[in-house]
């Protein structure tokens, strides 16, 4: 399919398929775009496009949901590949793989270009101010209106060597000043401790809209050392279009919609938070982070906002960071030579659970080797990976389950996980938003994390056939009964 390589495009596209709900109501930024955001993710409905909101500037719009689950029957993660370059019907293991097959490709630098759409208006000064774009509280109890939920982070090492393009949650103080979390060990925290270390604010620019795959990819936990740029262009096929910033020294994607630039202090002088995140929950803590000093915006006429209001399943944070964690695993996992075949994080799971699915020959490609065995190599490659901190539970599954199936997986994991043994429990450290942990464990961030090893007996152990349509019938009479079940 031709790629699709600006928000606008993406939501024409979704429009096609019946999954956008344009809402042209005065609506207030004041919970009311949250509520409606939230109520759409629980009812997997169309993805809100709001195009009067109250105290914005004329012709500016938002638009909630912008990759979460679908609402186009039959085609449950259309958002999600279409995002990403596939087809609206791909499948979640189609997903995972392809993402995990890009990293074994040579990345695709981006290519500067003279201007863009996002040049069409330019505030410097005192003008470049939040004031009149969309800034709603999101949530009941929030520290603040959030106007970072799914735009990328642009920030670059002081000897330029390294560039990096995260996802972060920002939360407006005023029209000039944002504070948001600046968290280890993730590669936005190594960039802004350079800066601290010399006693200097870091250049940044906060890029909303664009490609809809930068989010995801910004969001994906890529390892030391690789930049996000070059992997999306990889996984384009086409170097991705970059405009030089008004006031600082970085480049952005020329797709944006809406530009931010200033400085992030080198010291934490703002108090951040509390929101309601991807665990389900609000928690009530506070913390103290850099603030963002908005010194430039630029936007295109009519600029679209998209806008993440992240709690219980399925949002955008168990659709792009449980997604792209996966494939990441996956990746990582192959290039250490083992017998894996998929990845999953459930989105139901709220990214606390990671399932490995591992091929039906690993005995014969692993000889001597155990399911506890194995089970214990998979677990050595996770805990080497930046993204460790994330995943408090692993289970390792026979890929006779489709793991991106609720219904199959939690079938399996009921009926092959031990009540008390095959386990690997370990301490290390841990993300204090999982909500797994107690409040000394979150504060310390570091827990217990445990790996199950699910996997079946071999056959000459005992192992018991699936008693279900596809595994206890032959073939010929699966297909016979397929042929006339219309009747």
């Amino acid at each position: 399919m031709a790629r699709l390589k600006d928000l606008r495009a993406y939501i024409d596209a979704l429009t096609e398929l019946g999954d956008v709900r344009r809402i042209d109501r005065a609506v207030d930024p004041h919970l009311e775009v949250g509520a409606i955001i939230r109520r759409s993710y629980e009812t997997v409905a169309p993805a809100p496009l709001f195009t009067h909101i109250k105290g914005t500037g004329p012709g500016f719009r938002l638009f909630g949901a912008p990759g979460a689950l679908s609402s186009a029957v039959g085609r449950p993660l259309a958002r999600i590949a279409l995002s990403l370059g596939l087809e609206s019907d791909a499948s979640a293991r189609e997903i995972v793989n392809t993402l995990a097959d890009v990293r074994t490709r040579e990345p695709i630098a981006p290519v500067l270009v003279d201007t863009a759409p996002c040049k069409q208006n330019v505030l410097l000064g005192d003008e470049a101010s939040l004031d009149r774009f969309p800034t709603p509280l999101l949530h009941e109890g929030d520290g603040g209106p959030y106007v970072n939920t799914w735009g990328t982070i642009v920030a670059r090492t002081p000897d330029g060597s390294f560039t990096n393009w995260s996802i972060a949650r920002i939360m407006m103080i005023d029209g000039k000043h944002m504070t948001g979390q600046v968290m280890h060990p993730q590669h936005i925290a190594k960039v802004w401790q350079q800066w601290a270390d010399r006693g200097e604010p870091m250049p940044f620019a906060l890029v909303q809209g664009g490609d809809p795959a930068l989010p995801f990819i910004s969001g994906m936990p890529l390892p030391d050392g690789v930049e996000e740029s070059g992997y999306l262009g990889a996984l384009l096929g086409e170097p991705l279009e970059v405009v030089q910033c008004e006031t600082v020294d970085l480049q952005v994607p020329a797709s944006a919609e809406v530009v931010i630039e200033g400085h992030l202090s080198a010291e934490r002088s703002g108090v951040e938070g509390p929101m309601g995140e991807f665990a389900g929950y609000r928690p009530s803590e506070t913390s103290k982070q850099p603030v963002y000093t908005i010194e430039a915006v630029t936007y295109r006429d009519d600029p679209i906002w998209p806008t993440v209001v992240e709690g219980e399943p399925v949002d955008e944070y168990h659709t792009a960071t449980g997604l792209t964690l996966a494939a990441e695993a996956l990746a990582e996992l192959r290039a250490a030579g083992l017998p894996v075949t998929s990845a999953w994080e459930p989105f139901e799971a709220a990214a606390h659970v990671l399932v490995v699915s591992v091929a039906a020959d690993w005995r014969d490609r692993l000889p001597g080797v155990d399911t506890m065995g194995f089970t214990q190599l998979i677990t050595d490659v996770i805990d080497a990976q930046r993204f460790d901190f994330l995943v408090p539970r692993v289970f390792v599954l026979d890929d006779d389950v489709d793991a991106s199936d609720v219904g199959e997986l939690m079938w399996a994991l009921a009926t092959r996980v031990h009540p008390t043994e095959r386990r690997i429990v370990r301490v290390g450290r841990i993300l204090p938003l999982l909500s797994v942990y107690g409040p000394q464990e979150r504060h310390n961030k570091k827990g217990p994390k445990v790996t199950y090893d699910a996997l079946l007996p071999s056959a000459e152990a005992g192992r018991e056939p699936r008693s279900s349509f596809r595994f206890i019938f032959p073939r010929e009479i699966q297909e016979r009964v397929m042929e006339h079940w219309p009747e």
